[in-house]
């Protein structure tokens, strides 16, 4: 993977504080699902490592049940590539990073990954044209990247 040239430790400074977060995500996905869950999550984020990355969580009700997830991201000065890292109450344990950077307010990550004993690509991206509020997206592709089905939105709220 090739990093954006202008990709930066500052990348991720917008995420910086408390948020109020609006999650519309596909109940079920790649299933030629058309059907939405809507809901609400808290979150907060800080940065670790004098700036070479951050952490934070995200902090829900799944079918009445509390759910906390966080994620850790580490920027790696000399290849300009972030790596993103997840873990949440129903493994915890780390998941295997997606990897990318940013440019021109969007941020593209990308694994491969396994999903429904099925080998699939993911994708992550943030939307922070208005760093007011950003939009992260996930998308899975079954075919290597030719089709995306978008899964998951969130859109960020400052608290």
């Amino acid at each position: 993977m090739t990093a954006s040239t202008v990709s930066s430790k500052d990348d991720f400074d917008f995420l910086v504080g408390s948020w109020q977060i609006e999650n519309k995500k596909l109940k079920s996905r790649l299933a030629g699902s058309n059907e939405w869950l809507e809901f609400q999550a808290t979150g907060t984020m800080r940065k670790i490592l004098h700036g070479l990355g951050n952490i934070d969580d995200f902090v829900t009700t799944v079918d009445g049940m509390p759910f906390e997830g966080m994620s850790l991201r580490l920027f790696s000065p000399q290849t300009k590539l972030w790596n993103i890292y997840w873990a949440d109450t129903n493994s915890a344990a780390l998941e295997k990073p997606v990897s990318g950077s940013f440019e021109n307010g969007m941020g593209k990550f990308f694994t491969r990954d396994v999903f429904n004993n099925k080998e699939i690509l993911v994708q992550f991206k943030w939307d922070v044209t208005n760093p007011q509020i950003p939009v992260w997206s996930q998308a899975f592709s079954a075919d290597d990247g030719k089709t995306w089905e978008w899964n998951w939105y969130m859109t960020f709220l400052r608290q």
